[in-house]
């Protein structure tokens, strides 16, 4: 039976971008979403992309899926199997500036998730990822990164439908949830979530489920990992970031953190 391993890394000189490696994997995710915007690869096995409808797409070998940010999504191996990937997830703010740079036109809010199963730029993408896990230096990483993601205008990427757009209530909290420190986002409660998207509590529930396919409260469990994986990277201690952020205890934390980023929030701090 081949090994299972996941790989991280992260540079405190490039804040805008992170990558994941996973091999012969068999973790699932809950449906989430990220304030970055994402670019997967399936190197091994099959996987099954779902996105906030009812609808899946079965991603094969050599498959590249590409999710804008606030996309709430889940993309996990076929049952009783196990797949390998890459995952890159870009700065949304840094990668729309890069495209002003280029000319090329603005990430629409609530724009579909697309893929592609052009064996080039799948190529192009897991030398860009082998380039960011190597010795080379900041400048020579951001260099290959600039290049790869100006040369694309992933004309020739597929949408896919399934997924419906975010609700405009959903993705006006998602703004301010991401403005809140972090005591204030630990301890907010449904009533409070309805008055800052201008809903009742009803309601607010009605357009999440909607929107989303989630609960207000699962939304903010993950708007509460998406906090904790910028203070680890920043250093935060293990204990510290589950109390700043409510959780009960670190082996809570520890449980959410990993259905929502695939590996434990010790080994994610731990990454250079």
């Amino acid at each position: 039976m081949s090994t299972s391993s996941t790989d991280h890394w992260h540079d405190p000189a490039l804040p805008f971008v992170e990558a994941r490696r996973a091999c012969h994997s068999r973790a699932c995710y809950k449906a989430h979403s990220h304030p970055s915007f994402s670019i997967g690869a399936v190197d091994e096995g099959f996987s099954h992309f779902r996105g906030a409808g009812h609808g899946s797409q079965r991603l094969c070998p050599g498959t590249l899926v590409l999710v804008p940010a606030h996309r709430v999504h889940a993309c996990n191996p076929e049952p009783n199997s196990a797949w390998s990937y890459q995952m890159l997830h870009l700065d949304a703010e840094w990668l729309q500036r890069l495209r002003g740079e280029c000319g090329l036109p603005d990430e629409p809010r609530g724009a579909p998730a697309r893929i592609s199963a052009e064996p080039g730029l799948y190529r192009q993408f897991c030398q860009l990822v082998e380039r960011l896990f190597s010795a080379a230096g900041a400048l020579e990483k951001e260099t290959a990164l600039v290049t790869f993601l100006s040369e694309q205008a992933w004309d020739d990427c597929a949408p896919l439908p399934m997924a419906p757009a975010a609700d405009s209530a959903a993705l006006e909290l998602d703004d301010a949830l991401h403005t809140l420190d972090d005591e204030r986002l630990a301890q907010l409660t449904l009533a409070e979530l309805a008055a800052m998207a201008g809903l009742g509590r009803y309601a607010l529930i009605r357009s999440f489920r909607r929107a989303t396919g989630l609960t207000p409260h699962a939304w903010l469990l993950n708007a509460r990992v998406n906090r904790a994986r910028q203070l680890l990277r920043e250093g935060g201690e293990l204990a510290e970031v589950a109390y700043r952020l409510g959780f009960a205890d670190q082996s809570h934390f520890q449980r959410v953190f990993k259905t929502h980023a695939g590996t434990t929030p010790g080994l994610y701090r731990r990454t250079r």
